[in-house]
C-alpha cells in the first residue's frame, strides 16, 4: 500500500487545484486535525536529507482550504521534508490567530527554550515517524529522550508506521507515557479486511491502552477501489464506533507524494458521514476530540 517515491528533487504538487465543494456541513468548531505547510520554500527551505520535494502550500492556501470546507481549526503536522526545521509550521500557527496547533518534529538535542517558544506558539506534539521510506531508522532509546524533553510541555506523541511494523512497534508504543496518536489508522491492508489479524491487532492495541488514539484519515492512501474510497469506510468507521472519545480526523493536505492520484478535499470532507454515521459521533470526531486534546490549555 505504499505510495510511490518519485525522485527526492523532482518537485511534486499533489494538491487539487480546484477542489469541490462538500455537501457534508461540519459542526461548528470542527477542526482539521492532519494537514500541513510546505515552504514557500525561498523562505523556508527544505531539508538536505529529504526524501522527496514538494511543490509550496502555503499557510494562506491552507487557511483558504479550511474556510471553503467548513472547518474552524487546523492541526498542522510536521512533514520529513522540512526535517527538524519546524519554522513553516510555527509561522503558520501564529499566522492562524489561535485556529492553529501545531505536532513538530525535534531531536534529542532539542533545547528546552526553543521547545518553550514552539509551545507559545501552538506546538502541542511531537511526531516520531517509523515509515521506512521516508525516513532512516533512529534507535528508540533516542525518542525516548525526546519524550523526557517535552514532558514539562504536557505534548503527546504523534506516530506514523505501516501495518506490517505494528507488531514490532508494540511494546515501545505501549511504552510511552504520553497520549499516543496513531496516524492514518495505522496504514491499514485494506484488501485484507477488517477481520484480518492484522486490523485486529491494532484494535486490540487500542483496547488495551486507553491513552493511544487514531486518526482516522487519508482514505486516498489506503484505497484500492479509489474515490469515493467506500473500501476504507468499514475499517474507519469501526474505530469511530469503538473509539468514539479517541480518533481524530483530517485532509491531509496538500497530499504528499500523491502524484497521479491526487485527491479532491470535498469528496474527503464527504466521506465524514459515513465513518462517523450520527451528529454525536462526527461532533466528537471533529470538534469535542481535537479541542480536548489540542487547545485544553
Amino acid at each position: 500500500m505504499a505510495e510511490k517515491m518519485a525522485d527526492r528533487d523532482t518537485v511534486q504538487v499533489t494538491y487539487h487545484p480546484n477542489p469541490s465543494k462538500p455537501s457534508y456541513v461540519p459542526p461548528a468548531g470542527a477542526v482539521d486535525a492532519h494537514c500541513h505547510v510546505f515552504g514557500p520554500a525561498a523562505e523556508f527551505p527544505f531539508a538536505p536529507e529529504r526524501k522527496y520535494t514538494p511543490g509550496d502550500a502555503s499557510k494562506a492556501q491552507l487557511f483558504a482550504l479550511r474556510d471553503f470546507l467548513g472547518f474552524d481549526k487546523n492541526v498542522i503536522v510536521q512533514a520529513t521534508c522540512h526535517g527538524k526545521d519546524n519554522r513553516a509550521l510555527v509561522d503558520a500557527c501564529i499566522a492562524a490567530n489561535g485556529k492553529a496547533r501545531g505536532v513538530a518534529t525535534v531531536g534529542e538535542d532539542a533545547d528546552p527554550d526553543d521547545l518553550k517558544t514552539m509551545h507559545a506558539a501552538g506546538v502541542r506534539g511531537v511526531r516520531f515517524n517509523f515509515v521506512k521510506r521516508l525516513v532512516d531508522a533512529t534507535p528508540k532509546d533516542v525518542f525516548l529522550r525526546i519524550v523526557d524533553k517535552i514532558a514539562p510541555l504536557g505534548w503527546h506523541v504523534v506516530v506514523y508506521f505501516e501495518a506490517a511494523d505494528l507488531e514490532e512497534l508494540a511494546p515501545f508504543l505501549e511504552s510511552l507515557p504520553t497520549i499516543v496518536v496513531v496516524d492514518h489508522m495505522g496504514r491499514p491492508d485494506v484488501e485484507k479486511g477488517v477481520g484480518h489479524p492484522d486490523f485486529q491487532r491494532f484494535r486490540t492495541l487500542m483496547c488495551e491502552n486507553e491513552n493511544i488514539w487514531s486518526k482516522v484519515s487519508c482514505p486516498e492512501r489506503l484505497s484500492v477501489a479509489g474515490p469515493p474510497y467506500d473500501d476504507v469506510v468499514p475499517f474507519a468507521k469501526t474505530l469511530v464506533e469503538q473509539f468514539p472519545d479517541r480518533v481524530l480526523w483530517g485532509t491531509d493536505w496538500p497530499h504528499p507524494n500523491m502524484h497521479g492520484k491526487i485527491p479532491d478535499d470535498g469528496v474527503l470532507v464527504d466521506r465524514i458521514p459515513h465513518i462517523a454515521p450520527t451528529e454525536a459521533l462526527q461532533k466528537k470526531l471533529l470538534v469535542d476530540n481535537p479541542m480536548r486534546l489540542y487547545w485544553a490549555d
